[in-house]
């Protein structure tokens, strides 16, 4: 089976999409499938991690000149006709799988014919698609979530049950200890390439904690190879008793199961720090992000500290503060993330993809 992934990364708009793309490629290619990718070769991007992980990726160009700042950086003509340009020129295409913003039925309905199914991975449920299978794990189960927005015979994977998790998360939830509300170890992310400078106000408000020297508290300081403070993040980290920095890492939910509590923003990772049972601060760094934050907010999954540009290392440590002072909080929040996450049906999407059950186009 021949799969192929239009997905894009960039310092504006993260890594989340390629990553849980290459969790779902990971998984494919184990049952079989060629797997390629076609991403925009934009500012920040993952290219060359796609294929150090062994997929190769056709290019589409990067214009300089451009005038267009939607998520594509092209008008929607532009990039659906250099797709099509390349899927014409692949073996036969069974499945195209696509995790874009900026893509809809128009670029969809241009597409179809080079292909025999379409899947869409999205988490805004903003916008109709022309497609075979919709693939929505940021939202809790509403059946109607997709009504009107995409054909009637597509099958909606809709719900946090269909998150797409690595290996490791499995493994990790297996091994998982009992939380009891205590917090002895910290654990910051806020994605590939956190450009709002959230790990740096983070660490500010380690700084400004005058008990933080002699604490004993363990904090890891997780960056990606695209975050551009990566360096002064790693500077400050050495400077800081108690403070390990990590950069680019694969053993995320190793750590995700030592944290006592997480900071981070309210992307993608959200589910993984869900899925664990792992008590998080949010900083909502993208509007993007506001639907998922506010459901865990609500259902005391996490809590919401606000909007990046509110968001003060004063908040933050106030924020942090709280959760010290309250462990029975804290440990209920962890009871309710994992139960907010409810039956793991990850493989079932696997055999929607490679043609199982209501599968087909």
């Amino acid at each position: 089976m021949n799969i192929i992934f239009r997905v894009d990364s960039s310092y504006e708009m993260g890594t989340g999409h390629v990553m849980r793309c290459l969790t779902l490629a990971n998984e494919l290619e184990k049952e079989k499938a060629k797997v390629s990718f076609i991403c925009r070769d934009l500012p920040g991007n993952l290219i060359n991690y796609i294929t150090d992980k062994g997929y190769p990726v056709f290019l589409l160009p990067f214009q300089t000149d451009r005038t267009n700042a939607s998520w594509l950086q092209v008008d929607w003509q532009t990039d659906a006709m250099e797709t099509a340009q390349i899927l014409i020129k692949s073996p036969p295409v069974d499945c195209l799988i696509i995790d874009h913003y900026g893509i809809d039925q128009r670029w969809e309905t241009f597409i179809e014919e080079n292909v025999k199914k379409i899947v869409v991975i999205d988490d805004l449920a903003n916008r109709p698609h022309r497609c075979s299978i919709v693939l929505d794990q940021n939202c809790s189960d509403a059946e109607d979530r997709y009504k009107d927005l995409v054909p009637k015979n597509c099958v909606k994977l809709v719900g946090t049950r269909y998150a797409i998790f690595r290996p490791e998360f499995r493994l990790a939830k297996k091994q998982l200890a009992d939380r009891d509300g205590r917090i002895n170890r910290i654990l910051v992310f806020f994605g590939g390439t956190d450009p709002t400078h959230e790990t740096l106000k983070t660490l500010q408000a380690f700084q400004n904690w005058s008990d933080f020297p002699t604490s004993g508290m363990l904090v890891d300081v997780v960056v990606g190879e695209m975050n551009q403070d990566r360096g002064s993040i790693q500077q400050m980290c050495g400077r800081m008793p108690g403070v390990t920095y990590h950069c680019q890492i694969d053993y995320m939910a190793a750590l995700m199961g030592k944290a006592d509590l997480s900071i981070g923003a309210g992307g993608s990772a959200t589910w993984e720090r869900c899925y664990l049972g792992l008590p998080s601060l949010l900083i909502i760094t993208a509007d993007n992000q506001m639907e998922i934050t506010k459901l865990v907010h609500e259902r005391g999954a996490a809590c919401c500290l606000g909007v990046s540009a509110e968001v003060t290392a004063k908040r933050i440590g106030n924020g942090i503060s709280t959760m010290l002072a309250n462990p029975l909080l804290v440990k209920e929040m962890s009871e309710k993330a994992l139960e907010l996450m409810g039956e793991d049906k990850f493989n079932d999407v696997i055999k929607m993809i490679m043609g199982g059950e209501n599968g087909t186009h």
